[in-house]
């Protein structure tokens, strides 16, 4: 068995580690797209196809809170939101990120569950 193929004590193989620690690490850069990339194309393999789901919901909900803070700033109080969420968006794919590497399943506490 090669060493990319050897599945670990938690039954998540290497590459599946690597390829969601990835999906958390490109949803800070390139917010919705890693994770609906990996939803789409990798359905046979459950932790990976977990995990982009997670990423994909934090996505939409993230989304969803800047297009509430674009609107909210017609009352000054959407230009204090950007940066909160930009922080919390930052920290909870930091977060999924380190889970995945140790093989976890990673929930985003504040996500909505729109993709099931």
């Amino acid at each position: 068995m090669s060493d990319s193929l050897k599945i670990d004590e938690a039954g998540v193989s290497q590459d599946s580690k690597n390829l969601a620690l990835l999906n958390w690490i490109g949803t800070i850069f390139f917010g919705f797209i890693p994770g609906l990339v990996l939803y789409l194309i990798k359905k046979e393999d459950a932790y990976v196809f977990d995990q982009a789901k997670e990423s994909l919901n934090w996505s939409i909900t993230a989304g969803l809170a800047y297009i509430a803070a674009t609107i909210l700033t017609f009352v000054l109080v959407g230009a204090l939101l950007f940066p909160l969420i930009a922080i919390c968006h930052l920290v909870f794919c930091i977060m999924g990120a380190v889970a995945v590497h140790d093989g976890k399943f990673f929930r985003v506490p504040f996500a909505l569950r729109l993709i099931k």
